[in-house]
């Protein structure tokens, strides 16, 4: 009784087809594909746009300060 064997799975998904119908099915697996790509574009869009922490330099005293700091180093 520890697992399903394919018989077992094979009547759960007939009785999940009378239940919501082959076509409901269907728009839901599209549903589920559309956003599984909106999510892998999203993901390598991302990547495109991650820059490492921009550094601004003084020209006065040529040191380069980090952008993100939070005080003033002397």
């Amino acid at each position: 009784m520890g697992s399903f064997s394919i018989w077992h799975w094979l009547i759960v998904l007939v009785i999940v087809m009378l239940i919501f119908g082959t076509k409901k099915l269907r728009n839901i697996g599209e549903d589920l594909g559309g956003a599984v790509k909106g999510f892998k574009q999203g993901m390598k869009d991302g990547s495109d746009a991650a820059a490492p922490p921009a550094q601004v330099s003084n020209l006065q005293d040529s040191q380069t300060i980090d952008a993100e700091a939070r005080e003033k180093k002397s």
